[in-house]
């Protein structure tokens, strides 16, 4: 008969303890981060962020129509500044049709000095979708000028709204519109169709403001 004794067999360890007379180690701290992160927790983190993204994507998505590229100006400020600088009254195309956006306007009155000449130029897009340039000018030999000028066959004088203008055609075969009064020279000319720099011209007038 087999008697019920002490056995041979010992406690089993588990394998993580620590043998004795030594301390386990701490867990890694970035271990107890993570345990303690939750879906829930990252969820509410980037929420807010998420939100602000969708905010600006659609703000500039209201804000830009993508079938127009177009970015027009308001030349105001630039003609202001070359009035105020200017020995001249400066004459600007005004009260263009719709179809006619300013897109450009740069002048050098910023750094003239009393007495020094005044550029101004404002580039449009017309209604056919070309580009028609304006130049007024003081400086007989402006640069904006001999641009355009400079190398142009001359085609006889035209009359626009009862100012006479001399045509001429340029190196790059476009039609230049000008006249010189008074010491102020003024360019009309550009891609646009005949007509369309014709209608510029015919609009030219003393900035009013």
């Amino acid at each position: 008969m087999t008697g019920i004794g002490p056995t041979s067999q010992r406690p089993q360890v588990p394998d993580d303890a620590a043998a004795p007379g030594t301390e386990a180690p701490p867990p890694p701290s970035a271990v107890q981060r993570a345990n303690r992160l939750s879906a829930a927790n990252m969820l509410r983190s980037l929420l807010p962020l998420v939100l602000i993204c969708l905010l600006i994507v659609g703000w500039v998505s209201i804000n830009n129509d993508p079938g127009d590229p177009v970015r027009e100006i308001d030349p105001s400020s630039t003609i202001q500044l070359a009035q105020s600088r200017a020995e001249y009254p400066v004459l600007v195309p005004g009260g263009l049709g719709e179809g006619y956006r300013p897109t450009s306007a740069r002048t050098d009155a910023g750094n003239a000095s009393p007495g020094d000449a005044v550029t101004l130029q404002i580039g449009y897009l017309t209604p056919s979708g070309g580009y028609a340039g304006y130049v007024v000018t003081d400086a007989a030999d402006a640069e904006a000028v001999g641009a355009v000028l400079d190398g142009a066959t001359e085609a006889g004088a035209v009359e626009v709204d009862g100012e006479q203008w001399t045509r001429s055609t340029t190196e790059r075969g476009e039609t230049a519109l000008s006249r010189v009064a008074d010491g102020v020279t003024v360019v009309v000319t550009g891609s646009a169709a005949d007509d369309e720099l014709t209608a510029v011209a015919a609009a030219v007038r003393p900035w009013s403001g």
